[in-house]
């Protein structure tokens, strides 16, 4: 491989390998967090309103959750459900957040979270989008997890060589 060539391939790679690491990073550091100090609730598994969204492997997860106050609400009285959004509820102090939850990512989705179904989660106060299924209803996310990190580490490797040659 050419210098120029060899410097440019290490940098692409040696910054994408630091990013997926730095996001591997924060994504577990987040979920651990709303694990522990999140806000139990019990949300329920709603059918997506489109045809992509049917096809995620992530379910869709309708959860009430208390107004604070830092929280705006964005969603209320347009008429329309946008994924991520609070949805006013009428019963004043709540609202109803629909939401996918961080780190659940198999290729298929699990016939126990079929629409209808109940599961437990933890939402963060002051952003409630950000929510996890609680422990005892997680998938098993360590095989996705460890692809991440081994993906990141390798680019972060191989780029850092290609770098090391090219400024010998």
């Amino acid at each position: 491989m050419e210098t120029p060539t060899t410097l440019v391939g290490g940098a692409v790679l040696t910054v994408f390998g630091s990013a997926l690491l730095l996001w591997c990073a924060v994504e577990l550091r987040l979920r651990h967090h709303l694990r522990r100090r999140g806000v139990p609730a019990t949300a329920q598994v709603v059918v997506d309103p489109d045809a992509a969204g049917a096809m995620d492997s992530s379910p869709l997860l309708s959860y009430p959750v208390e107004l604070s106050g830092g929280w705006a609400d964005t969603g209320a009285g347009s008429g329309t459900v946008h994924e991520l959004r609070p949805v006013a509820v009428p019963d004043g102090g709540r609202h109803l957040v629909l939401a996918r939850p961080r780190g659940s990512t198999p290729l298929r989705r699990p016939v126990r979270l079929a629409p209808g179904a109940a599961v437990q989660v933890a939402y963060d106060p002051r952003r409630p989008d950000r929510v996890v299924l609680a422990a005892h209803e997680e998938l098993p996310s360590l095989p996705a997890d460890l692809f991440w990190a081994l993906l990141g580490t390798s680019a972060l490797a191989g780029g850092l060589t290609l770098l090391a040659v090219a400024l010998r």
